[in-house]
């Protein structure tokens, strides 16, 4: 194995001889492999590297739908797509949308924003945009969902009628 490749094997960060750092470096520090490590003031939620599942896209479409001002919550979203997915699964999800997604529009069980607990989001980021919207928050920090929860219209039920052939004159 006398080559620098070989030794490296096909998955490793390959260093650059000529530079005098430990190895590729983005802004943020930290080695990379594949993916820079979140900059300030980067918008967390932009798109997945190479483009979202099937049952995320059917997550973020129904995401786009939900109106200024109201809320629905992970498990809510969940139970609509028949629990092919968990609550935990829809925010992974949120966490990673496409910027046309309103991910501020989902909340916890309990009507409280969830993103508060995250390291590469701002705290309050998700309360000030729900505000923003015109969602009040109680004293307890909580949104009333009997008041703001939105539940989509379920699909109308679509009987198509069978074409009757018209009888020769």
């Amino acid at each position: 194995m006398g080559s620098r490749q070989a030794r490296l094997g096909t998955g490793a960060i390959r260093r650059d001889p000529r530079r005098s750092g430990a190895g590729d470096r983005r802004a943020g520090g930290g080695a990379v492999r594949g993916r820079a490590r979140p900059r300030a003031g980067v918008r967390v939620h932009g798109d997945t590297p190479g483009g979202p599942s099937g049952v995320f896209s059917e997550i973020y479409e129904l995401v786009r739908q939900i109106p200024p001002g109201r809320v629905m919550t992970y498990g809510q979203i969940a139970a609509l797509l028949g629990h092919r997915v968990s609550p935990r699964a829809v925010g992974w999800a949120m966490h990673g949308c496409p910027a046309d997604v309103p991910w501020h529009r989902v909340v916890n069980a309990r009507g409280g924003c969830s993103t508060d607990r995250l390291t590469d989001m701002p705290p309050g980021l998700q309360r000030a945009l729900l505000e923003r919207e015109g969602v009040r928050f109680g004293s307890t920090g909580r949104i009333d969902l009997a008041r703001y929860r939105w539940t989509p219209a379920p699909p109308s039920p679509h009987r198509e009628e069978p074409q009757q052939e018209e009888a020769p004159p």
